[in-house]
């Protein structure tokens, strides 16, 4: 079969999803050569540049998707009416982009939702607009409605959906209705970029961070599903109770609860040990990955997430919510908690900071399950998953 990757390009600020794009492009790279289906890119048209020099040794061709604004425009429409859907004869930029190279399957890399008529493979990272609809990021202004709308039609409408953990596909089982036998479980793999860092020597701490022994590191956008204020209450509890200072170093873009966040932490009187570090160079984050007492990823959300990936493969233990699919993902190579109790987030801490043998062992069980999955294992399994449409496709498309 003929198949185009759309590589949607996604910035480097988003964080994992950057970081999830990049890896499993890498991955599919080292795996493609044992397949024999035909492959080309296809990107946004102010992406053809960059993807067209990473891939230039490879001989794979690059083809631009236009902007599209109509087809932004009109896709709710589409989605919400069966009859204009029906009658809306115009091809997408995508399907069009996709009938100049021939392609008879589209494998959509990274969480989306596009306008096309082909069959295609594509991700899905979580559903929990539906598991948790309370949160602002996911209520106000009609994001509830458009996230639903667009991607409850993307997915439903997918000849395949990947999706991390046995826990993931069984919310789109009760969500949206989609039968087992249309997913396939692939886990997220591991960056290689992390895996390559942990051969080499430690990186040392930046003194132009000013984060101080002990911390804690959450690599974490500021939207209030990150759960930073459970966190922050759970270091007010250390200090008080054990008279422990532990700083917090905290990464990523503000989503809109930042400021919510800086004030819940100078009212507990812990803004001198809380550092908002914005978005961090890939050496930063290495170093406080290395250097920090613990990962602390008490987010609400998942099935699965990748910072608690990144901290195994580099020695840093983990702390992370209990909640479904973290313990399929982070099986006993993590200590798991309650996110909405800093007495319990507190009690682990503690833990990982006066037991070392507890700690070791956590560093040594993260360290194997880092290396369980790679890119290469995930590329690999949609490559099959492909191998597998090509009888069905090739009833009505010439192969």
């Amino acid at each position: 079969m003929k198949v185009a990757i759309y590589v949607g390009g996604v910035p480097a600020d988003v964080g994992g999803g950057y970081t999830f794009e990049t890896e499993v492009v890498e991955g599919f790279l080292a795996a493609f050569s044992a397949s024999h289906h035909k492959f080309t890119f296809l990107c946004p048209d102010k992406s053809v540049p960059g993807l067209t020099s990473w891939l230039q040794a490879t001989g794979l061709g690059v083809r631009a998707v236009a902007t599209g604004w109509i087809d932004r425009l009109i896709q709710p429409a589409l989605n919400t009416s069966a009859f204009v859907r029906a009658r809306w004869k115009r091809r997408s930029t995508l399907d069009v982009a996709a009938d100049a190279v021939g392609a008879d399957l589209i494998w959509f890399v990274a969480s989306g939702s596009h306008l096309t008529d082909r069959p295609y493979i594509t991700v899905v990272w979580d559903i929990q607009h539906r598991v948790a609809p309370w949160f602002p990021e996911l209520s106000e202004h009609g994001a509830w409605d458009m996230r639903d709308l667009v991607s409850g039609w993307f997915l439903r409408r997918a000849t395949k959906i990947v999706t991390g953990t046995r826990a993931g596909q069984a919310e789109l089982e009760l969500h949206y209705q989609i039968p087992s036998e249309r997913t396939v479980v692939l886990p997220h793999p591991t960056p290689h970029f992390v895996l390559h860092a942990a051969a080499g020597q430690k990186k040392p701490l930046g003194d132009h961070l000013g984060v101080r022994r002990p911390y804690l590191f959450y690599p974490a956008q500021f939207w209030a599903h990150k759960n930073h204020v459970n966190l922050l209450r759970a270091l007010k509890i250390i200090r008080e109770r054990h008279g422990l200072a532990i700083d917090l170093a905290l990464s990523g873009s503000d989503k809109g609860n930042q400021s919510y966040v800086e004030r819940v932490a100078k009212d507990l009187g812990l803004d001198g040990n809380v550092h908002f570090l914005g978005f961090v160079s890939r050496d930063d984050l290495i170093a406080l990955y290395e250097n920090a007492l613990a990962l602390a990823y008490v987010s609400w959300f998942g099935p699965e997430n990748l910072p608690p990936l990144e901290a195994f493969a580099l020695g840093c233990p983990v702390v992370a919510s209990r909640i479904p699919g973290a313990e399929e993902q982070l099986g006993s190579a993590a200590l798991l908690v309650a996110p909405q109790d800093p007495e319990d987030i507190a009690a682990a801490v503690m833990k990982l900071h006066q037991d070392a043998v507890l700690r070791e062992r956590l560093v040594v069980a993260g360290m194997t399950r880092a290396r369980q999955w790679t890119a290469k294992d995930y590329a690999a399994g949609v490559l099959k998953a492909i191998d597998q449409l090509e009888p069905l496709i090739q009833c009505w498309r010439p192969v």
